[in-house]
């Protein structure tokens, strides 16, 4: 738990800058996120957490301030370079499950892998393990529509693991589930951040389920604070 993962400093993003309706979303954000950590952020409606999420993973740039993942500053880098550690260092979890619904769970997880590289019956083997470890190898072969909508969370999360990343941001992961599915689903959650050593930043409006987290922050105004 001593070595930072993720470390965001000084982080500001403003939309529509010098024009009219201009918003300045973030003011100055920093964070440290540890291996094996999860940390819950709640916030208000609109006060910028998926802008906040999206330059974490490298999705989009901040007008000023850093992103370190692994000690290295990662947000300066060329699209193709933001590309490739997104890929192998960023695991991303939706409120929606955004699985491909033309490809089994087992595909699903599989195709990430085989586009960075990993031999097919490696990628295959890695993804059927996941599929074991969130109690839904049985249904490997089916596609989305024929799962549950806490199934097809678990094979989400296993997609978003399926390249071993040191990352994991989440956006109202169980936002779409009824609260006993939520519930399992967010047990299931945990054990895979903790098993896995990963530095997890999951934004929540459940407030049980982000006391059941390391810790809280608010983001509120632009900053991040921790809440007691």
């Amino acid at each position: 738990m001593n070595d930072v993962t993720l470390r965001l400093k000084g982080l500001t993003k403003t939309y529509l800058k010098g024009k009219p309706g201009e918003v300045q979303v973030l003011r100055g954000v920093d964070l440290d996120l540890r291996a094996g950590e999860a940390v819950a952020m709640v916030a208000p409606s609109g006060a910028g957490k998926s802008t906040l999420l999206h330059i974490a993973g490298l999705l989009d740039m901040p007008d000023e301030g850093t992103v370190e993942i692994g000690g290295q500053n990662v947000s300066g880098e060329g699209d193709r370079t933001r590309t490739a550690l997104r890929r192998q260092d960023v695991g991303f979890v939706y409120q929606f499950h955004h699985l491909l619904p033309e490809f089994t769970a087992l595909e699903n997880i599989t195709l990430p892998q085989l586009a960075n590289g990993v031999p097919d019956k490696a990628a295959q083997a890695r993804a059927l393990d996941l599929l074991d470890r969130v109690g839904v190898a049985a249904r490997a072969s089916h596609r989305p529509a024929a799962l549950s909508g806490g199934e097809q969370q678990r094979v989400a999360f296993c997609r978003a693991l399926a390249n071993a990343p040191r990352v994991l941001l989440a956006d109202e992961p169980t936002g779409n589930l009824d609260p006993e599915t939520s519930d399992q689903v967010f047990d299931t959650l945990m054990k895979l951040v903790r098993d896995e050593g990963l530095s997890a930043l999951i934004a929540t409006h459940n407030l049980d389920l982000a006391a059941r987290m390391d810790r809280m922050v608010r983001l509120e105004g632009g900053v991040l604070r921790p809440v007691a």
